[in-house]
């Protein structure tokens, strides 16, 4: 079997600098932190990184790439299967940079390029979960009015975004634990769909009923 090449010092950089903001938190790691982990010297460190600001702006490019990538998949008209799928894929991106979402007014207080972008971001998974909504709505599978879907696609962005924020207060101390938090997005994924659940009819309706029950188990 060919092997792979080893990453180059600035993509091994960028991958532990990812796992350390997770696990510790973004406020709570230095640099000298990093290239510490790393076994390599500061000014190592800064010949690929200007500081922890570059650091961070690279790692939401590679966050917004990845979502706007999943956000603007092209889709056919959805089902409730589809809408659950979607919040799902949603989850584990945002656990896989979760500490975007744990440390996100610091950020948003302190990176301006987070500020303006992360904005861009929500609105556009609100734009989806609406589109989601209409498509349901479409056909005849969820019955709301033009203003209550306005405000149910709003509510499900809300809790998506901070829900990790949620399970943080609730278990601080198993927080990066896999096991506890594989089940935490599952809970993320059925708290978010109980918002749409009021609206759904029929046939959708038992669907959700029937996914939840596989989640919940």
């Amino acid at each position: 079997m060919e092997r792979k090449p080893p990453r180059r010092t600035r993509e091994r950089i960028l991958s532990l600098a990812l796992q350390l903001f997770n696990d510790f938190g973004e406020p709570n790691v230095t640099t000298s932190n990093i290239a510490e982990e790393m076994n390599i010297s500061p000014g190592n460190l800064y010949y690929h990184f200007r500081n922890k600001d570059d650091i961070i702006n690279c790692l939401f490019s590679d966050f917004e790439k990845e979502m706007d990538a999943m956000l603007s998949a092209p889709r056919e008209a959805a089902t409730v299967e589809d809408a659950w799928f979607f919040l799902h894929t949603l989850y584990e991106l945002i656990w896989r940079y979760r500490f975007f979402y744990r440390d996100l007014n610091n950020l948003l207080a302190n990176n301006r390029m987070v500020e303006t972008q992360f904005k861009r971001i929500i609105t556009h998974a609100v734009d989806v979960s609406r589109k989601l909504c209409e498509d349901l709505r479409s056909a005849g599978e969820l019955k709301a009015s033009d203003r209550e879907l306005e405000s149910l696609c709003t509510n499900i962005v809300v809790v998506a975004t901070y829900w990790l924020s949620w399970e943080y207060v609730m278990n601080p101390r198993q927080f990066n634990e896999k096991e506890k938090m594989s089940a935490a997005l599952g809970r993320g994924v059925y708290q978010t769909f109980c918002l749409v659940a009021p609206y759904l009819n029929g046939n959708s309706r038992a669907l959700f009923e029937k996914l939840a029950a596989e989640y919940l188990k």
